[in-house]
């Protein structure tokens, strides 16, 4: 298999070009990404790195400059953004911890400003715990690689493809991504990912750690079963 020159922190072009990079489950044989198609892809990523940079500072100067009397909708319409912002980074080659910072903390300021408004409104106040808490748990999920690709609308992960994906991944990235689908989603999974792990196996491919992530796939599709 052709060794190909993978960045230690790839964008998620990159990312999905490495998980295909000789892998049975996507392709048998299995298939060696072609070197151009990967400086595409680290070209498109470091493009995107580029224009988040751009907008990065137009989103810091314009919260700097909110004036103290500013509606809600602006308010909420920045928090929204700079939210988006956030996610972003995880799709990004190289390291994004400090923009992530900077912006949780502009978030923070937004999100006591709005808490200070809904003043003692039970109604407001639960409706801003509810939000938060249903954020917090998005923002978890989306620090995993896989999670950040799966709900990215940049990256083309068809449904041919989510089954090989989840079988390549790590348990810590599997845990997160299944989070995102229902009972019926989990049980074509898990079947599709039956017939694939059978086939790739009687063609003499080392299916164990695929089957590892069947196995993981399985019991919580029994959890979830036993739940409801």
């Amino acid at each position: 298999m052709l060794e190909l020159p993978f960045t230690h922190k790839p964008g998620r072009r990159e990312r999905h070009l490495k998980r295909r990079h000789g892998n049975p489950l996507f392709a048998w044989p299995p298939e060696s990404v072609a070197p151009e198609a990967l400086l595409e892809a680290q070209r498109a990523d470091h493009e995107a790195m580029e224009a988040f940079d751009e907008r990065f500072r137009g989103l810091v100067q314009r919260a700097v400059e909110l004036p103290p009397n500013a509606g809600s909708d602006e308010i909420l319409a920045l928090k929204e953004d700079l939210e988006r912002h956030y996610e972003q980074t995880f799709g990004l080659p190289e390291d994004h911890a400090q923009e992530r910072q900077a912006i949780g903390k502009l978030i923070g300021l937004i999100m006591k400003a709005v808490r200070l408004a809904a003043g003692e409104d039970p109604l407001a106040r639960r409706e801003l715990a509810d939000e938060e808490e249903a954020r917090a748990i998005h923002l978890r999920l989306i620090e995993q690689p896989l999670v950040a690709d799966l709900l990215s609308p940049e990256l083309p992960i068809g449904p041919e493809e989510l089954t090989p994906v989840l079988l390549s991944a790590s348990v810590t990235e599997v845990e997160a991504a299944l989070e995102l689908f229902d009972a019926d989603q989990m049980t074509q999974i898990a079947k599709e990912g039956a017939c694939l792990v059978d086939d790739r196996a009687s063609k003499g491919a080392d299916m164990t750690q695929a089957l590892d992530r069947l196995a993981l796939i399985l019991m919580r599709l029994r959890s979830h079963d036993q739940s409801h």
